[in-house]
């Protein structure tokens, strides 16, 4: 018996260092510092790129749900290996994509697409759900916060790296500089090393699929992976889709794990759309471009500060009372961009990443604590559509804001469309309180005693 015990608990460590490297790994992209600027250096349009984040968008959008209900039945590794190969074939797909091709070029970029959605999709979810799980079987549940706080540290120090180095070896200028240090004179053009980023999230993915294959599956998972409650085979379309309705009723009945989701998906979309223009706002305070990569890398440096105070947050305070905080912090950085002062509107810029890492924290610890082990892939995966969604449709109200601001240039209209965010938000939190006022006892509840 304990040799048994020493095993399930070797394991589940062994399970929560596989997770650290597998998240740092499956989000090092290199080529997020030059990732618009690449897509449009091998030929594409803007209106082709914008089209090809849509198409990202709507494969993880419909992967999202049907993988978490496969990780719910038939494990959780299946789903992470098939990531990790997704991850793969994205990758060499455009490594090798064709420059200046034309449709060609656009058929290739959208199968990288729409791949990297696959991946996205496969992984969400199953990846926490698998050392929760670990942990759970052991009795260690309370030490998932500690992972968390983990994996924020390391993945806030990859991103540090990954700005800075994918952003270096993009640029010839850099590339040939650190050659001619090695006593190797060569003149490579922008043609070749657009491509450097794309080789080393190639790397990354190989790394991916090598962890996701080293995954344990918690035997705890295994009675309830052939049939459903109600006699349907898992492998069979009824039985997905009964599970899938069972996890969606769970979620509905469960006012605290469905406030979790919600509070998520609202702040979590209009930090993001932020983020997603950060650079440009980096140009409309007028920071100029040469900084724009070392800016980039200091964004992640940011959750090596907050991550300890996070986690203190999560495990002293209420969910509604984090939940609170995290929105009044959210909202200074909104008014802050929407007045976006020369140079030190940076400060409100570092604001809201350490805004997203608060969400991201959150909501995953909370609702793993929340959540019954036989439905959290898939609960886990709803939280992943409720955001992709969230986003998708902010963007369009954002791009309508777009357009209907003036300016001569859209450097001009995004500075007036950015005052459009604080008041979406204070909009949706209204909704979100009215809708979950019956429910604040709970909320106000540490999340130990909140109930399942």
């Amino acid at each position: 018996m304990i040799g048994s015990v020493g095993t399930v608990h070797s394991e589940a460590d062994r399970n929560w260092r596989i997770f650290l490297w597998f998240r740092v790994l499956f989000s090092a992209r290199f080529y997020y510092p030059v990732m618009a600027v690449l897509f449009l250096d091998l030929g594409l349009s803007a209106t082709q790129y914008t089209l090809l984040n849509v198409a990202w968008a709507a494969a993880s959008l419909l992967a999202d749900i049907p993988a978490g209900v496969l990780a719910d039945r038939i494990g959780r590794k299946p789903l992470l290996v098939a990531a990790g190969c997704f991850m793969i074939a994205e990758m060499a797909i455009l490594c090798v994509a064709p420059r200046n091709g034309g449709m060609v070029l656009f058929l290739f970029c959208l199968v990288n697409r729409i791949l990297s959605g696959l991946a996205e999709g496969a992984a969400s979810g199953a990846d926490e759900a698998i050392v929760f799980d670990s942990l759970a079987e052991s009795g260690r549940e309370g030490e998932w916060h500690r992972v968390m706080e983990q994996l924020t540290r390391w993945q806030s120090t990859a991103f540090l790296v990954v700005m800075l180095l994918g952003g270096a070896v993009y640029a010839p200028g850099s590339v040939n500089w650190v050659l001619s240090l090695l006593g190797i004179h060569a003149h490579l053009d922008q043609a070749t090393t657009l491509r450097f980023p794309l080789v080393l999230t190639l790397l990354s993915a190989v790394g991916v699929l090598l962890l996701a294959l080293n995954f344990h599956e918690p035997t705890r998972h295994q009675p309830h992976s052939l049939e459903d409650p109600e006699g349907h085979r898992a492998s069979s379309a009824l039985g997905a889709f009964a599970f899938t309705l069972q996890a969606g009723r769970w979620l509905l009945g469960n006012p605290t794990a469905l406030f979790v989701v919600c509070a998520g998906f609202v702040l979590d979309c209009v930090v993001r759309l932020f983020l997603v223009f950060s650079t440009s706002y980096f140009r409309l305070i007028e920071i100029p471009e040469i900084a724009f990569g070392v800016l980039g890398a200091a964004m992640g440096a940011i959750g090596l500060v907050v991550s300890p105070w996070i986690r203190r947050m999560v495990t002293t305070r209420s969910i509604g009372a984090s939940f609170a905080i995290m929105t009044g912090v959210v909202f200074l950085g909104l008014v802050g961009v929407a007045f976006h002062p020369p140079y030190w509107g940076l400060l409100f810029g570092y604001l809201l990443w350490g805004a997203m890492t608060m969400i991201g924290f959150s909501v995953s610890t909370y609702l793993n604590q929340l959540v019954d082990s036989h439905h959290r892939a898939t609960v886990l995966s709803f939280k992943g559509v409720t955001i992709n969604l969230a986003y998708a449709g902010i963007s369009l109200l954002f791009a309508w804001a777009l357009h209907l601001v003036p300016g001569s240039n859209a450097q001009e209209q995004l500075g007036h469309a950015f005052g459009f965010l604080p008041f979406w938000l204070l909009l949706t939190c209204g909704i979100l309180f009215f809708t979950f006022r019956k429910h604040l006892g709970l909320l106000t509840m540490r999340p130990d005693h909140s109930g399942q």
